[in-house]
């Protein structure tokens, strides 16, 4: 970390719902950023689904929000206090197509560069996306208990349903050259419009990672290997990664190392803070101040390496009480990293020399 260095990581959070309520609450929490989830509900698995309300935008096939809806969705959050920092993710409605360049590839594309130019327009920053078919595996199996009997996610390989079998809907296999190849087109069309634009674009990992291939399709952002492949197949300042921590923990990555790899080279765009117990083929979800790795130390490297970006609580157990949002464990998560991100931001501060005056 240099000496000067006063940079430090913001906690966010993701949410559908953008009632006055909800925007409340994340406020209360003290938290400052906001990543609206996408509202094609069918697209993301129900455990994760916010269905508090309907006050939200629609992003999805011949759905994108126009500027002035935009800007009306930021102007809504900033006057609570908040800052309306990306759109959480694609759905796989719109990059489907393209990942498996079937007619209509091009159409999203145009729809997705729209996007892009409408997000700049609208001086909202981060859209993040990944590659990864939905509804092919399931993202977690049966759930386990966690802490106090908290429902956590769960996934086991074991428990799938012939996991070598297509995928609905395929009448073939797909190669990894193939979707390499699909990947690349994406990224030739979509980056130059998002550079232009001024807005970053995060890739988030497959879920769950470490298996090359489910229901004969290749899943790409498996390992670290395959995001470094991805930064540099189209060099780009406005490409990097929607880090999941709990992604590359089921892998059984050291976390702390993956984040100074990818944070030298200023290609976090933001987190997903979350971990889990025990790595492929078999894990489940946890509390934020347990799981493979520790807390401190990962927030002890984005102060390192100067990371100012977003930090957002990603999957959080069932807590008792909890709405379908799960309120009371994405506070505690907020609150928790909060709290850490301070200590060490402290930290930093007291053993930072004081320069000499004459």
């Amino acid at each position: 970390m240099s000496q000067d260095s006063k940079a430090t990581a913001r906690v966010g959070v993701r949410t559908r719902s953008l009632s006055e309520p909800r925007l409340q609450y994340i406020r209360q929490l003290g938290a400052t950023d906001i990543f609206v989830d996408h509202a094609d509900t069918d697209e993301e698995p129900d455990e994760f689904n916010d269905r508090d309300g309907t006050d939200t935008i629609s992003v999805g096939p011949n759905q994108i929000p126009s500027v002035p809806e935009l800007t009306a969705t930021r102007d809504q959050i900033e006057s609570a206090g908040l800052s309306f920092t990306g759109i959480q993710s694609l759905p796989y409605s719109m990059y489907g197509d393209i990942m498996f360049d079937r007619d209509g590839a091009n159409e999203a594309l145009d729809q997705i560069t729209t996007l892009i130019r409408n997000l700049g327009e609208a001086d909202i920053p981060i859209l993040g996306y990944q590659w990864n078919p939905r509804s092919v595996v399931p993202m977690r199996t049966s759930p386990v208990e966690a802490r106090g009997g908290a429902e956590a996610t769960a996934f086991d390989y074991d428990e799938l349903d012939d996991p070598d079998g297509l995928a609905p809907g395929l009448d073939r296999a797909y190669t990894e050259d193939e979707f390499w190849e699909n990947y690349q087109y994406f990224l030739e069309t979509v980056l130059p419009v998002a550079e232009e634009a001024d807005v970053d674009m995060a890739l988030h990992p497959v879920d769950p990672p470490v298996i090359e291939s489910i229901g004969g399709i290749p899943r790409l952002f498996r390992n670290v290997e395959n995001f470094e492949k991805a930064m540099e197949l189209v060099p780009s300042d406005n490409h990097g990664l929607k880090l999941c921590l709990g992604c590359f923990s089921q892998m059984g990555e050291d976390v702390t190392d993956v984040v100074r790899r990818f944070g030298k080279r200023d290609q976090i765009i933001f987190i997903h803070f979350r971990d889990v117990v025990g790595t492929m083929p078999q894990f489940h979800e946890t509390f934020v101040d347990t799981g493979n790795f520790d807390t401190v130390d990962v927030v002890r490297t984005l102060q390192d390496i100067n990371f100012d970006g977003a930090v957002i609580p990603d999957h959080v157990p069932m807590m008792e009480g909890d709405d379908d949002w799960r309120h009371r464990a994405r506070g505690f998560t907020v609150g928790y990293l909060r709290g850490v991100i301070g200590t060490v931001r402290s930290e930093a501060t007291q053993t930072t020399p004081t320069p000499a005056t004459e």
